[in-house]
């Protein structure tokens, strides 16, 4: 995988997010596009010290343009205000910005396609804290193959002045319901509760 930040994506570092926006609901460079109703650009706050980024839309998010709003999202909502966090205090986004067919998992070729506009995003907000939820966007940002399983519940220096936190993402959940102690419910409640502390000693 390229390294992320490589030369070739520098050409968008400097847009401002609705610009970066317009782009990504424009974009037709690669199959992504061929079936997309909407793109999905990513929404919130954008001075957010806080940026989530998950695999890419679903089909509720295919057909509003908005990410996280199937179940998923109203899980993610959820682990948000079990911190007193609402969306509108955050930035969601995805490494993909038009849905895969049938929520398959992106291929590498349409990733790194996509990823200059995830790059845009991270340089226009400067977030302190990104979360990746899930093994795509993890393996993505972090540049390994080690799982989510592996690498969740940490955080990882990344350019000097952000960090990663790899979490569960809220679709796991849902197919993990138990709130055992030890179960993905019960470490993402953890997860959750570490990030808010890491912004407010930040």
């Amino acid at each position: 995988m390229p390294a992320v930040g490589n030369q070739q994506n520098k050409g968008l570092f400097r847009l401002e997010l609705e610009e970066i926006s317009e782009r990504v609901s424009n974009c037709t460079k690669c199959r992504l596009s061929e079936n997309r109703t909407h793109a999905v650009p990513g929404e919130g706050d954008g001075n957010a010290d806080l940026l989530f980024v998950g695999e890419g839309p679903g089909r509720q998010e295919d057909e509003q343009g908005r990410p996280f709003v199937g179940r998923a999202g109203n899980k993610l909502t959820e682990i948000l205000k079990s911190v007193a966090l609402e969306r509108s205090d955050v930035f969601i986004t995805n490494v993909v910005k038009c849905r895969p067919p049938e929520n398959r998992t992106p291929k590498q070729d349409e990733i790194e396609t996509c990823l200059p506009y995830l790059e845009a995003q991270i340089a226009e907000i400067n977030p302190s804290i990104i979360v990746t939820l899930g093994n795509a966007a993890t393996k993505t940002l972090l540049d390994t193959d080690d799982g989510i399983t592996s690498t969740r519940g940490q955080f990882y220096g990344w350019r000097g002045t952000i960090q990663i936190f790899p979490m569960f993402h809220p679709s796991y959940l849902l197919r993990n319901p138990s709130r055992e102690k030890g179960s993905p419910k019960y470490q993402t409640w953890k997860d959750i509760k570490k990030v808010k502390s890491a912004l407010q000693t930040g």
